[in-house]
């Protein structure tokens, strides 16, 4: 057994907590629901709380300790619906085990519905704590937390590459591109995929130089709605005309090593299959150009259906039809 932890480690540890949370009405897209990159920042923000209630608030972890907090693996299941209105009751329990390197937890959301307790969402959240080169420790750290600690979030893996990217363009070019690009078409060879290359901007990054979870969860919802575009089911026309708009059953994002702030992001959206006609599943992985290796720098998935309004505010899980079984299932050709 190691030395006895300090008490605000312990509490990380081995102490739940419970904080109450609302929605962002940014995420209010469609009738009264709230989307799942919403879902998945109140679980961030669940964690967030249960820093601060254990005494070891990000924002004094990096200015007291050198430490910068980053979620390095989120993996979300969605239940019940969750409305613009709603207050959530945010259940963070930690689930460390001995000998590993990351903070783990997991996150009940739930709601009061007809006067009954519902789950809205479950989470599984790791937390690593990023030594920063920006500023010098002013303490040492809390006996026990530096296992958790490392000088970089992950070393992913490195693919070389003889290929020479285009020129990026303009800045006005904001969205990026979907191609023709020369390393988005080796990435993607034979595969059912979808790639986009895109500058990453400040404001998806934190501590002065990586992208954040936040980022990526917003990278993966803009890759599914330009692969929808692209694959002629825009979601706009598909909502006029068939009623129909995608909802998240389940994702998962892991951060494999650090995506720099400025740096071109290589998206790839891979289906892995679609179900029974109701249910599809995309692969998102993301790497950066560096001299001549690709670097994976994150991975995750995420599960789609569309729901269907039957009547006024009433959606229902909707039946794909043939056509857009076909346009899921069948890749579309891009030359380099």
């Amino acid at each position: 057994m190691g030395p006895t932890p300090d008490p605000t480690v312990a509490a990380l540890l081995d102490t739940s907590s419970t904080v109450r949370l609302r929605p962002l009405f940014e995420g209010n897209n469609i009738s009264y629901a709230i989307g799942f990159k919403q879902i998945n920042y109140l679980a961030e923000a669940a964690v967030l709380h249960h820093f601060r209630a254990a005494g070891l608030p990000v924002g004094e972890l990096y200015q007291r300790f050198g430490l910068g907090f980053d979620l390095v693996d989120l993996r979300s299941r969605l239940g019940a619906l969750l409305a613009v209105d709603d207050e959530v009751e945010a259940v963070v329990t930690p689930v460390t085990k001995d000998g590993e390197d990351r903070l783990g937890f997991t996150v009940g959301l739930f709601v009061e519905r007809e006067g009954k307790r519902v789950k809205c969402a479950g989470s599984t959240v790791r937390v690593a704590l990023r030594v920063d080169s920006h500023i010098a420790a002013s303490e040492p750290l809390p006996a026990g937390l530096a296992r958790f600690t490392t000088e970089r979030l992950g070393v992913g893996e490195q693919r070389k590459t003889e290929v020479v990217p285009e020129p990026y363009g303009s800045l006005s070019r904001g969205r990026g591109t979907t191609g023709p690009d020369p390393v988005l078409t080796e990435l993607i060879g034979e595969d059912n995929a979808f790639g986009w290359r895109y500058r990453i901007p400040y404001f998806y990054c934190h501590f002065n130089e990586r992208m954040q979870m936040s980022g990526f969860l917003r990278v993966m919802e803009e890759v599914e709605d330009l692969f929808l575009a692209d694959r002629g089911l825009a979601i706009k026309e598909v909502l006029d005309t068939r009623g129909w708009i995608p909802v998240v059953t389940q994702s998962r994002i892991e951060l494999l090593d650090e995506s720099l702030m400025e740096e071109e992001l290589y998206t790839v959206y891979t289906v892995e299959n679609v179900f029974k006609s109701l249910l599809y599943t995309c692969r998102m992985d993301c790497y950066v150009l560096r001299g001549d290796q690709l670097v994976k720098t994150a991975t995750g998935t995420i599960t789609h259906g569309y729901l269907q309004e039957t009547r006024p505010n009433v959606w229902e899980m909707a039946t794909l039809d043939d056509a857009a079984v076909a346009a899921l299932s069948t890749p579309r050709k891009v030359s380099a």
